[in-house]
């Protein structure tokens, strides 16, 4: 992030109307471009093929396998990619480049295995039970597997800062997905759906393929040393706890709300809330510029404070210490709120054109009631994760987890409140669950910041950890100083 934060600061520095909407373009283009480029050829797919042509079975059959495809190779992918993401930022640290690869295929077995342990079980419940052809079962399983891996490539390409590259990556593979549906449409006489289905699957494993092969071209090497990688789970169990129940949080109250009698189930397999899902993803994209602000403005201008406060620490007066200390934490006040008052109007925005726009393209009734109060809460969680990042900069993990878990837990149980609530009141769970996240964050802050001088200089250790006998804590006698 701090790679694009430095290039979003040179374009932001000079101050005008022309370079600030370019720094928006490019960092947008750069975060939430591969994901809004993915969706954008879905939906031209489906008004060239003829997709609401189709009977509503097929159209919900499909539509459910790309959101279970989506969700769950996310999840799965969750509780490794914080571990491995510090390991390799450390082997890059301590220039152990040959420590990458290993790290790489250690990671890539434990996030298949776990993909395979979900995903199995599901397409032979949805092929014997749901009675869906073995052809289209299997196709949306490699389809689950290979975005799978395109996230899982993505982690190490975003350490390496080559954002544009992956950008790059996705829009060649959703280009050949476009072409291929077409071809398999109009010239071989597929079925819309099984087209559509197998040209996304394609993509994807083209952009896991061209993502491996630049992981590949930046790291040669191969140390053959996995026993560190596997240690490294032990010893920072909290990032797989952390990433795992903030992502999780982000889609309990789907799965919530995918238990009440407003649910559908396709296929005797998949279970999914239409209204609330679509509301759910409006109001994800009302606040995800919040991502892009946050790259821009509060990393980068918060890593300077940190910068000058690790300086100071090192080697100056205890009242520059104390001083770099204040200015370091008020940055992270004004950073936050800096980026609450700009996603605010940006929100605002947004939702007001949502609100007008989208019912002409049938977004409207039960989808429109339920947006309102979820886009609130999607701008509280936006906020409440710049917390957690802020958390890890003070090695905070215990703050961290707390925070995501305090997220997801009240998340989960507002939403089986508000699931029983007007419909207006649905999205009451999110906000409730992020609100409590963003306290937690806070007073952790807080916490930190009363505490810096011990977190700074008594977190060493003089003698190492060990099972024995225990040193003597004796270290000075008079008979010694007699003696010399």
């Amino acid at each position: 992030m701090v790679g694009i934060g430095a290039r979003l600061n040179k374009i932001f520095q000079k101050q005008s109307i022309t370079t600030g909407m370019f720094g928006v373009l490019y960092g947008s283009c750069l975060t939430v471009a591969p994901m809004v480029l993915v969706i954008g050829v879905l939906l031209l797919l489906e008004y060239l093929l003829g997709f609401d042509s189709l009977d509503y079975y097929t159209r919900e059959l499909f539509s459910c396998t790309i959101l279970y495809i989506f969700i769950f190779s996310l999840l799965t992918a969750s509780p490794f990619n914080s571990v491995l993401s510090k390991y390799m930022q450390d082997a890059i640290f301590e220039e152990r480049y040959q420590d990458i690869l290993p790290c790489y295929y250690f990671g890539l077995v434990l996030n298949l295995t776990l993909t395979c342990l979900l995903g199995i079980p599901f397409c032979l419940w949805e092929h014997f039970m749901g009675g869906v052809p073995v052809a289209y079962v299997f196709t949306g399983f490699c389809g689950y597997i290979s975005l799978t891996l395109v996230f899982y490539s993505m982690l190490y390409l975003s350490i390496c800062k080559d954002y544009g590259r992956i950008s790059l990556f996705f829009l060649v593979g959703m280009l050949i997905s476009f072409i291929l549906a077409l071809v398999l449409y109009f010239l071989a006489g597929w079925e819309t759906t099984r087209a559509m289905l197998l040209a996304m699957t394609v993509g994807f494993f083209l952009i896991a393929v061209l993502e491996y092969g630049s992981v590949r071209r930046y790291f040669v090497e191969n140390s053959s040393r996995f026993l560190p990688v596997l240690k490294y789970f032990g010893r920072y169990w909290h990032l797989v706890a952390i990433n795992f129940l903030y992502t999780l949080g982000l889609y309990i109250h789907n799965f919530v709300f995918w238990t009440t009698d407003m649910r559908m189930v396709v296929a005797n397999s998949f279970v999914c809330n239409q209204p609330y899902d679509m509301a759910s993803c409006l109001a994800m994209f009302t606040n995800i510029s919040a991502t892009v602000i946050f790259i821009a403005r509060v990393e980068m201008y918060f890593h300077e404070r940190y910068k000058a406060y690790s300086e100071a620490v090192i080697g100056r007066k205890l009242a520059d210490i104390q001083s770099t200390k204040r200015k370091m934490f008020r940055e992270i006040a004004n950073q936050l709120l800096d980026l609450a008052r700009l996603q605010f109007i940006i929100s605002v925005v947004v939702y007001l054109l949502f609100v007008v726009i989208l019912p002409r393209f049938g977004f409207a009734g039960l989808t429109m009631r339920i947006y309102p109060c979820l886009a609130a809460g999607y701008f509280i969680l936006f906020q409440m994760y710049a917390e957690i990042l802020f958390l890890y900069y003070f090695k905070d993990m215990w703050g961290a987890v707390f925070t995501a878990a305090g997220f997801c837990l009240v998340t989960f149980l507002g939403s089986l409140i508000a699931a029983h609530l007007p419909d207006i009141w649905f999205g009451i769970g999110v906000v409730a669950g992020a609100f409590a996240g963003w306290c937690v964050g806070y007073m952790r802050l807080r916490w930190v910041e009363r505490h810096m001088e011990y977190q700074t200089f008594c977190q060493g250790q003089l003698i190492a950890w060990g099972r024995g006998v225990r040193p003597s804590n004796l270290v000075y006698t008079r008979e010694a100083e007699t003696q010399a």
